[in-house]
């Protein structure tokens, strides 16, 4: 009797794709900090430390705005805009195992996720500016320049505002457990080491990515902190009263 042979099986080829740069990683991690950091502090009453961390934020966002042009492949916002065709069709696949691919950067529902979770912190980082001592025991360094009834106006939203906060980070953290649980996909491991695994032949796509230049995030960062420095300082610098 012939004796059988085992059945020869190609390894499937796997490639370490670039997706997220340094840039993206670093205001990644340093945002998540600072907001938490954001929200401990007011809690506990510690003004000055949540004044700075707000700062520290308005930062970040410029500085993820800029990079959104001129980055790393996947950290342009040309490459995960999505429109509302597209966030519709995706929608209806996430419960689907077979055949669902979350993509190498931001799927339609993430980069959505993404542009809300950055429109609503930079409307409070910016509306901190305005705040005045009288409802917020802090006048923001912009606040000579709103006037009494645009500072208390801003002041009440900035307060509001936190709300829409930790509910769009509940459903970011919702959303990374719905990926690794269901998908079985990790979308935490890409954002610390910047590589995503794929299986298959390496697409188009795949070939592509690249990551973006670290020494130019840096000199974006720099240009981002010197913007904050001058809205902070902006009464003082132009001679307002």
């Amino acid at each position: 009797m012939r004796e059988r042979e085992p059945e020869f099986r190609f390894a499937a080829e796997e490639h370490h794709v670039p997706v997220w740069d340094l840039g993206v990683r670093f205001f990644h991690w340093a945002l998540v900090i600072l907001v938490t950091a954001a929200v401990v502090t007011i809690k506990m009453d510690k003004l000055n430390l949540h004044v700075w961390c707000g700062y520290g934020v308005l930062g970040l966002l410029i500085f993820r705005i800029l990079w959104g042009f001129i980055g790393g492949t996947h950290a342009r916002f040309a490459s995960f805009i999505a429109g509302p065709g597209k966030v519709f069709a995706y929608m209806k696949g996430m419960f689907s195992r077979e055949g669902h691919e979350s993509g190498l950067g931001h799927n339609p529902m993430g980069a959505l996720s993404v542009l809300a979770m950055m429109l609503v912190l930079l409307f409070q980082a910016v509306s901190g500016l305005f705040t005045n001592d009288e409802d917020f025991a802090f006048e923001g360094p912009l606040y000579k320049w709103a006037g009494n009834s645009l500072s208390t106006t801003l002041t009440s939203l900035h307060r509001l505002n936190q709300w829409a906060i930790y509910i769009l980070v509940a459903l970011h953290i919702l959303a990374i457990l719905f990926y690794a649980v269901y998908h079985r996909d990790n979308l935490v491991k890409p954002m610390l080491n910047g590589y995503r695994k794929v299986t298959g032949r390496a697409s188009e796509e795949m070939q592509a990515s690249r990551h973006g230049n670290t020494a130019l995030a840096v000199v974006l960062l720099a240009i981002a902190a010197a913007v904050v420095y001058f809205l902070v300082n902006a009464v003082k610098l132009t001679g307002g009263n």
